[in-house]
């Protein structure tokens, strides 16, 4: 990105080796929704679907969850989230940024719980999980500003 440049939409994705939750936000607005989730094969999403999705919204920049250990290691998933960014700013030729997103997935999970316990909603499917992740990692990064 060029310093002249402003960054008003972003995709948000939560990685996965079997699925990818895809959500998208507003910077000026500091909101996020989720959009669906991707299936994948060892990693790797339907391209196509990522395609269409990126060129339906039209990101400026893509941000994703990047777990983080309590001791400082490196998370088992590190390096495979690693290369699935790479390959994102390879293919879309789009900056892409990180965030904390160790417990996304448990916060998504009890957010869509409440709503099923009060009656608002019935099953809860992981891919529903997977894309509210997307979306909760995504305010984070959105409501810490961009550190790099």
């Amino acid at each position: 990105m060029t310093p002249t440049e402003t960054v008003e939409t972003v995709l948000g994705l939560d990685y996965g080796e079997r699925r990818i939750g895809v959500a998208v936000g507003n910077v000026f607005t500091g909101t996020s929704a989720p959009l669906e989730t991707l299936p994948a094969h060892h990693g790797k999403p339907r391209w196509e679907v990522l395609d269409r999705l990126v060129d339906d919204w039209r990101p400026q920049l893509l941000v994703v969850g990047q777990p983080q250990t309590d001791d400082g290691t490196e998370h088992p998933m590190a390096r495979r989230i690693q290369a699935f960014s790479d390959r994102l700013r390879a293919r879309y030729g789009l900056p892409v940024r990180w965030v904390d997103e160790q417990f996304t997935s448990a916060e998504a999970e009890a957010h869509l719980r409440a709503a099923r316990q009060s009656g608002r909603r019935g099953r809860i499917r992981k891919e529903e999980i997977d894309a509210l992740a997307a979306a909760v990692l995504l305010e984070q990064w959105l409501t810490q500003g961009d550190p790099a």
